[in-house]
C-alpha cells in the first residue's frame, strides 16, 4: 500500500477557495469635452525651490534681530537682499521677474 500524499500550501488554498468564474466589467470612458486645465501651484512652497544659507551666528543673530525689531520674517530681510543685489549688478528686479510676462 502506498503512501497519502502530504498536503502542501497550495492544495490547502485551492481547496479552501474554490474558483469562482472572473466577472468582467466594461470601462466606460466619459468624453467631457475638453482637456481638464493644469491648476497652477497656489503656495510658495509649491512654487519655489529651496535654497540653504550658512551663516555665522553673529550675522544670523543680527538678522533675526532685525526681523524682529521690524516686524517681519527673515525671508523677507532675505528677498529684500537679494532685490538690492539685482538691482546693484543691473539685473530685474524679482517683481520683473516673477511677473507672468517676465520671461
Amino acid at each position: 500500500m502506498s503512501k497519502p500524499l502530504k498536503p502542501n500550501l497550495a492544495s490547502i488554498v485551492a481547496a479552501a477557495n474554490p474558483v469562482r468564474p472572473v466577472q468582467t466589467a466594461e470601462i466606460v470612458q466619459l468624453d467631457t469635452g475638453a482637456a481638464p486645465a493644469a491648476k497652477p501651484a497656489t503656495t510658495l512652497k509649491a512654487r519655489a525651490r529651496q535654497m540653504s544659507v550658512y551663516l555665522e551666528p553673529p550675522v544670523y543673530d543680527q538678522l533675526r534681530d532685525l526681523a524682529y525689531a521690524e516686524r517681519t520674517k527673515m525671508h523677507a530681510l532675505m528677498l529684500e537682499a537679494l532685490d538690492l543685489l539685482f538691482k546693484q549688478r543691473g539685473a530685474r528686479s524679482i517683481d520683473g521677474l516673477t511677473k507672468p510676462d517676465g520671461r
